[in-house]
């Protein structure tokens, strides 16, 4: 288990559920600036997928939230966020990494910038055969754009016009980090 101060990488359990239920609510407000130009699920479909993990956490499966992990406030025992990996391009050992924070109790406090530092050196060291990771977000989220650069990420490409955010176009803009290149430091500021 990783840990930045206080915060921390952990799997979901079942004590999680009833909570992660309430914060990945399509109601919350961060859905406005993650993905907002994706499709939403739905109450129903975001309680099936509760229920889909409650029923694998019961059948004591590992690796129940598959490619995420919560980000989790160690003395509070909050759900603050929650990191993601998927491959990009499995053959030249890409993978591009997400992060939202659904706590909006945890907004402008650093947590993206712990949790994805956290992320990036667990990725990193548990996957010695990565070359790079990769983060994509849109020209709406400056938040996002700003901790990728914090981070040490280069911006890599932006496809403009390619994002539509209630019928207005916004640029995509992806960003990249190869492992010479990342700072594991950054854990102890």
């Amino acid at each position: 288990m990783r840990k930045f101060g206080q915060i921390l990488l952990r799997d979901i359990c079942i004590k999680d559920l009833e909570n992660y239920y309430d914060l990945y609510h399509p109601s919350r407000k961060f859905h406005q600036f993650n993905g907002p130009y994706y499709e939403k699920s739905t109450e129903e479909e975001l309680r099936d997928y509760v229920e889909e993990l409650r029923t694998k956490l019961d059948d004591g499966q590992s690796g129940a939230f598959g490619n995420k992990k919560l980000i989790v406030d160690e003395l509070s025992g909050d759900l603050i966020g929650q990191v993601n990996w998927y491959w990009k391009s499995v053959e030249t050992l890409w993978m591009e990494i997400g992060i939202v924070i659904f706590n909006e109790q945890y907004w402008g406090k650093g947590m993206g910038y712990k949790g994805l530092s956290l992320w990036i050196d667990e990725l990193f060291e548990s996957r010695p055969e990565l070359v790079r990771l990769g983060l994509s977000t849109w020209s709406g989220n400056l938040r996002m754009m700003a901790l990728a650069e914090k981070l040490g990420f280069t911006k890599e490409a932006v496809y403009r016009k390619a994002r539509i955010v209630n019928g207005e176009y916004f640029d995509s803009i992806s960003y990249g980090i190869l492992r010479e290149e990342w700072n594991v430091d950054t854990l102890s500021t």
